[in-house]
């Protein structure tokens, strides 16, 4: 498995991962993972892990290969960290070929995406295993970048864009977290490679965040009293819109703000804020993931916004977190997108039209207006992924689709064997 984070890091897309594998070590895998150092809460090396390109590790079901992401401080220098990529994928795919023996058989390899560059490492480590490459894609790359104005070169978009359909060929599956992102594929393949995109969602651990009373220890390190509290927690960047949470605490000045994480956004919102006065509103940095559910519970409601036409590119997996914490969900996404058809099917959230500050804001006040009903959503949101969004499920649906690829292979191999 190839993948930009694993436990200890603490980025979203490692505590899927990381419990995917979980999964897969119950159902009788040995895996191989190979990931980077622990960097993402402070995008440098953390203590205790530098001084080393390479570290390794065996474990009782595997072993675990760390290399280095050459992180850079400054995510709006694309070129930094399009080559910080460049060199985390070339050490990537050298462990990942040596993982388990250079060129030993397996069953499967799975790579993540982004960053892009895995996928085309992905497909090279599992011609060199022999093996069916299982490309799982986050978010839609270079789609999300393009629309957001993050790229805007040609051809730099030209060749991730024939990147990105490169690794789709190679990949005996694509895995998709929604409808969405899988009819967004299809569109790039051909007609008959179409059947390889799979919609696996991810999940939450509903027994690790578990509802709370709203009067944690992290409103109080924050200053906040009984007041009541609007959350945006994960990534603070451009694509998220985070700027209508700030339009939003101008119009309801009861009621406090707080933007919860780091990203490329965040010092331009903080200039925003104090250019405009407004004294409602909080920033903090990223806290230990075993504080997720502490975090979550801090607000009485949470905003998942995204900018126009990026909810057929991207899902933000934090919905499933702030459903299991039974906190109501306010989602800023295209209305035709699967987050809005999740609040919609749980009854746990409203959806309101994407960049639209005006919507937002009367939809948090129509809450705000209404705790009872609001709690009551909040406990039809966390039922909602008890009974859909559970670990043992996605799990299961990995092994089933590997397993599927692995009959497959031995068929190919024993009918080439016949007409030899």
């Amino acid at each position: 498995m190839l993948c930009p984070h694993f436990v200890p890091d603490n980025a979203p897309t490692g505590t899927v991962m990381t419990r995917i594998v979980d999964e897969l070590v119950e159902l009788g895998w040995t895996i191989d993972v190979v990931t980077s150092l622990p960097w993402y809460r402070t995008h440098s090396i953390e203590a205790g892990w530098e001084g080393r390109l390479v570290r390794r590790e065996t474990t009782e079901w595997g072993s675990i290969r760390r290399v280095h992401p050459f992180p850079g401080d400054d995510k709006r220098d694309l070129l930094r960290r399009a080559l910080g990529f460049v060199g985390f994928t070339a050490l990537a795919l050298a462990e990942g070929l040596r993982a388990g023996g250079w060129f030993r058989r397996v069953d499967a390899v799975i790579a993540m995406s982004p960053p892009l560059t895995l996928g085309l490492a992905g497909g090279v480590v599992a011609l060199g295993h022999r093996a069916p490459l299982v490309f799982n894609i986050q978010d839609v790359f270079p789609d999300a970048a393009v629309r957001t104005g993050a790229i805007t070169n040609r051809s730099v978009i030209r060749a991730l864009s024939i990147l990105e359909r490169v690794s789709y060929r190679m990949s005996a599956a694509v895995t998709v977290l929604s409808d969405d992102l899988a009819q967004n594929l299809r569109a790039k393949l051909p007609e008959r490679l179409a059947g390889r995109v799979h919609t696996i969602p991810n999940f939450v651990d509903t027994d690790a965040i578990r509802p709370a009373d709203r009067r944690t220890v992290r409103r109080d390190e924050l200053g906040i009293g009984p007041e009541p509290v609007v959350m945006y927690a994960g990534n603070v960047g451009f694509s998220q819109s985070i700027g209508l949470l700030v339009d939003a605490a101008e119009a309801l000045p009861d009621v406090v703000f707080v933007i919860h994480g780091d990203g490329a956004a965040r010092a331009d919102l903080e200039r925003d804020v104090a250019t405009r006065g407004l004294t409602n509103v909080r920033f903090a940095g990223y806290i230990e993931a075993e504080r997720l559910g502490e975090l979550l519970a801090t607000a009485d409601i949470h905003v998942v916004p995204l900018r126009t036409g990026l909810g057929a590119v991207s899902v933000p997996s934090k919905t499933y977190s702030i459903m299991a914490a039974a906190r109501p969900v306010v989602a800023a996404i295209d209305l035709d997108s699967v987050v809005p058809r999740i609040l919609a099917e749980s009854r746990g959230g409203v959806a309101v039209a994407p960049d639209d500050a005006d919507s937002l804001a009367a939809a948090l006040a129509d809450l705000l207006a209404d705790p009872t009903g609001a709690a009551e959503m909040g406990r039809r949101g966390r039922s909602w992924v008890e009974k859909k969004a559970s670990p043992r499920a996605v799990g299961r649906a990995y092994d089933d689709l590997v397993r599927g690829l692995r009959r497959d292979t031995v068929e190919r191999r024993r009918s080439a064997s016949e007409h030899r």
